[in-house]
């Protein structure tokens, strides 16, 4: 019969030397495992001697502790009546403090997934359900979130030019994504860690997207397997799959392996605009004040969290706050998820090194996501017919701040090198709150759209359910812009259907690239 372990004997193994952890009601001994763990032994640490289910399962696909531990490190069971009462789980004491975000959206927010009528809604009934270690990562951007604001407010900067006396009552949303028919023009951008928001994870995902025959990219970090994600999917379903390279490319050449085998995966995404994490503070305060609610230390028990400003409701001690909070945490200085979720990605990618390598382990094609300038977008093109497609994306705001968003970066191709747009599918994605959004991009060039933070919003709002009904507002609004235009067909979208001149006072000018022009690969278009 398995020994059974009290909270008492766990918590003697809180060192590097003998850590033990308690998941899913067993104890398990981990410090063998500590070197080798993808994002570090201190995470592992902090929930050293702790019940740490809570932490582990929303961000671990199922089948991770079997791959990871040997059988020797499972050492019994736990006795969950010798919990102190500030380590019970949260469905025994409650949920812990929640960001003022969340409590606003508790006092003015919808309370059903009938009475979202917008993206903002669903965002808001999310914030009110999900955990704020949750809500800290899918909220969370980079620096003064400047770069995502900007990502949402340019679209309110280019303007319609609707069209009368045109027959609108025929409309197609239909369009094809590297040569795979959908539904719908916009698609799911990779996101991590979808169970943080909702069980369902990435496969709840997957389902909505195969009621709208929208296209999946499955993210590299999410917390289900490949496997997982796409089983149970519709034959015609397509889905691609995000790479981030690893520092052991064995490690990467191990996956795309696997990923071959999964037939409803019909390319690579390869992301390239974070190369290094981004430093996102809600995400960095939100996961330090979860661990200060796992860890409790002595300096910490019965000491009140902290909880961190919305954006909107910054105090002007915002900086002490957040000093203050982190060394109360332990943690100052430490990231959050995402930064965890960067451990072992390679920083050393490059045109002439990675792209062979590339080709020497996958026949699918290739999407390289995060181009910002007009320049890296030339050079891709160069690179078809290995590289079909290319996402002009700031990766949501949460890499470099001030980064442009993804619409500039379109209007700087159309201005300086519109060839791209014939050689590659061009997407776009990062700040879509709308269905005239969407167009907008459409009519100037983009062949689809990518919503990130959007899907994992409606899954935190109500599961697959939630997800639907974010697919099917969009969808609406999408074929609204569309009959109002007189637009019958997705491909008929074009630029004379928008004003863009606003935007495109604001993109770069001026300086040509003196790299490009001395490598012979630089010819200025005639406009």
């Amino acid at each position: 019969m398995a020994k059974t372990y009290t909270y008492d004997e766990v918590q003697q193994h809180r060192s590097s030397d003998s850590c033990w952890v308690v998941l899913y009601g067993n104890v398990y001994d981990v410090t063998k495992f500590l070197p080798s763990h993808p994002g570090g032994s201190k995470i592992i640490l902090q929930l050293a001697g702790t019940e740490a289910t809570e932490e582990y399962d929303p961000i671990h696909p199922p089948g991770t502790l079997e791959d990871s531990l040997s059988a020797e490190a499972k050492l019994g069971l736990f006795d969950a009546s010798t919990l102190p009462r500030q380590e019970l789980s949260p469905e025994q004491t409650g949920t812990p403090g929640k960001s003022p975000a969340q409590e606003q959206a508790e006092e003015l927010g919808p309370e059903t997934l009938d009475e979202c009528l917008n993206l903002d809604d669903l965002e808001a009934l999310a914030t009110r359900k999900i955990s704020r270690k949750a809500w800290g990562y899918y909220y969370s951007a980079g620096d003064d979130l400047i770069s995502k604001k900007k990502n949402n407010t340019v679209y309110s900067q280019i303007l319609m030019r609707p069209r009368i006396f045109v027959d609108c009552t025929q409309c197609s949303t239909a369009t094809t994504i590297l040569g795979q028919k959908v539904s719908v023009p916009f698609f799911v951008s990779p996101a991590a860690m979808a169970r943080l928001g909702n069980p369902a994870g990435e496969h709840g995902i997957a389902q909505a997207c195969g009621t709208y025959g929208a296209l999946q990219i499955i993210s590299n970090n999410a917390s289900q397997t490949p496997e997982q994600v796409v089983e149970g999917s519709k034959p015609d379903q397509v889905f691609g799959w995000q790479l981030y390279v690893q520092n052991e490319r064995k490690k990467s050449e191990d996956m795309l392996a696997r990923i071959h085998k999964l037939p409803q995966i019909k390319f690579i995404c390869l992301t390239l605009d974070a190369p290094v994490p981004g430093k996102r503070e809600h995400d960095e305060r939100t996961s330090n004040v979860s661990s200060n609610l796992a860890v409790r230390s002595s300096v910490q028990q019965g000491s009140a969290s902290k909880t961190s400003p919305h954006p909107e409701q910054k105090s002007g001690h915002e900086k002490t706050d957040r000093l203050e909070e982190n060394i109360e945490a332990g943690n100052a200085g430490d990231g959050g998820v995402g930064k965890a979720l960067f451990a072992g990605t390679a920083p050393d990618l490059t045109w002439k090194t990675t792209l062979p390598w590339l080709a020497k382990h996958t026949h699918l094609p290739i999407v390289l996501k995060g181009l910002q300038t007009h320049e890296d977008a030339y050079i891709a093109s160069l690179y078809a017919p290995q590289v079909k497609g290319i996402i002009l994306s700031n990766h949501g705001g949460r890499a470099m701040d001030t980064a442009p968003p993804s619409i500039h970066t379109l209007l700087e191709i159309r201005k300086y090198c519109p060839e791209v747009l014939s050689r590659l599918e061009v997407f776009v994605d990062g700040g879509i709150k709308r269905g005239t959004d969407i167009v907008k991009a459409l009519c100037l060039g983009a062949k689809g759209v990518g919503l990130g933070r959007a899907p994992l919003f409606g899954l935190g709002a109500g599961g697959v359910e939630g997800v639907e009904r974010t697919l099917e507002i969009l969808k609406a609004e999408v074929e609204t812009a569309m009959r109002l235009l007189g637009v019958e067909k997705v491909e008929d979208l074009k630029p004379h259907h928008v004003n863009a001149r606003t935007v495109e006072r604001d993109i770069f000018d001026g300086v040509e690239a003196p790299a490009l022009e001395k490598a012979g690969l630089w010819v200025k278009s005639k406009l």
